[in-house]
């Protein structure tokens, strides 16, 4: 299948779609708390989708069996909410997808409690800003390789830290993953070009230490292969002629951030 330009009617589906996905995880971002557990934030972002006529995207996915991707500390992405309570010293990636009006939008962000390490805090900063500066290149007749490059240079180059290379972003619309891939590691002028209304999730992953990963005993959970820590944000954008519309928004989240004394904001 080729890239999925949307129209204008179907962009406003997406819209309704990212906003209330923003607004799900800016409630799960309120209630998160040491001594909380994924599974009992999995069950307010069920509620709350399927309260507002929606349904979770990720939810019996490809046999996914949550609503959520809650990955914690050295876990990338695609972590099972579990009942282990969080502590004071960790990291905890939210992610997340919302299917409304038969179009889907995906998000994630990362969170630091109270006693997480300054280098966490700023393999968070480094992984958010790479996140804009990918998207800053997502505009029309750019290529992917853009994009990709734009993230890897500023983790790898400016920063210490590597980038994931075996997960990328990805297209979305009508179905959860669509063309094209949009990996986080590449060159300038490589892949695809970027079509106005074409709409994709720009999602760095980015490693404390190396960037090879593994799957877990669970089948689904990616960890890093020597255990340090991992950080994700993504966002749902659309690409524009001149700078593309984000359709996700981390406005909520980063407002219970600022209103959780659990939380560290970044």
């Amino acid at each position: 299948m080729g890239l999925q330009v949307k129209t204008e009617e179907e962009l406003i589906k997406m819209r309704s779609s990212a906003a209330l996905l923003s607004k799900v995880l800016g409630e799960v971002t309120k209630e998160i708390k040491i001594g909380k557990t994924g599974l009992e934030l999995d069950k307010i972002a069920f509620t709350m989708i399927k309260d507002h006529g929606a349904t979770p995207s990720f939810l019996n996915y490809n046999g996914f069996p949550y609503t959520m991707c809650i990955s914690v500390n050295e876990a990338v992405v695609h972590g099972f909410p579990s009942d282990k309570p969080y502590k004071s010293t960790d990291i905890v990636s939210l992610d997340c997808g919302v299917f409304l009006n038969g179009y889907h939008a995906d998000m994630a962000y990362t969170l630091a409690f109270p006693d997480v390490d300054e280098s966490l805090l700023q393999l968070m900063r480094v992984t958010k800003k790479s996140l804009y500066l990918g998207i800053e290149k997502a505009v029309t007749n750019n290529r992917v390789g853009d994009i990709s490059y734009a993230v890897q240079n500023y983790c790898e180059k400016e920063n210490p830290y590597t980038c994931v290379k075996d997960l990328v972003g990805h297209g979305l619309g009508k179905n959860l993953h669509e063309e094209p891939q949009v990996p986080n590691v590449g060159r300038r002028g490589d892949g695809k070009k970027l079509l106005t209304n074409l709409t994709i999730a720009i999602e760095p992953m980015v490693n404390l230490g190396v960037r090879e990963v593994y799957t877990a005993d669970d089948n689904w959970t990616i960890v890093t292969r020597d255990g340090k820590p991992s950080a994700h944000f993504e966002h749902t954008i659309c690409i524009k002629p001149n700078a593309p519309e984000i359709l996700t928004t981390f406005d909520y989240i980063e407002a219970a951030i600022k209103q959780n004394s659990d939380l560290v904001f970044v």
